[in-house]
């Protein structure tokens, strides 16, 4: 873990960080759920969801902005 904090702080270049951003949002997922299955207790389902969810949406925004240099694109003449 902090191996992937430095390379989010640290990364040679902004894709390096995205990757370990989203490498960390899965081990905090994966930490999470055995947390919650050690305690036997499914009050942290909804925190893992929404942390996936979260995780997912962020790598798929910067990745579009990395690749086309926007996240929503605007076509007024249509």
């Amino acid at each position: 873990m902090l191996a992937m904090v430095y390379r989010v702080i640290k990364g040679p270049t902004t894709p390096d960080r995205v990757v370990a951003l989203d490498a960390l949002g899965i081990c905090l997922v994966a930490i999470i759920a055995l947390v919650s299955i050690m305690l036997k207790s499914n009050a942290f389902l909804e925190v893992i969801l929404l942390i996936g969810i979260l995780a997912f949406i962020g790598t798929v925004a910067f990745s579009k902005y990395l690749e086309k240099g926007v996240i929503l694109e605007r076509d007024r003449n249509s």
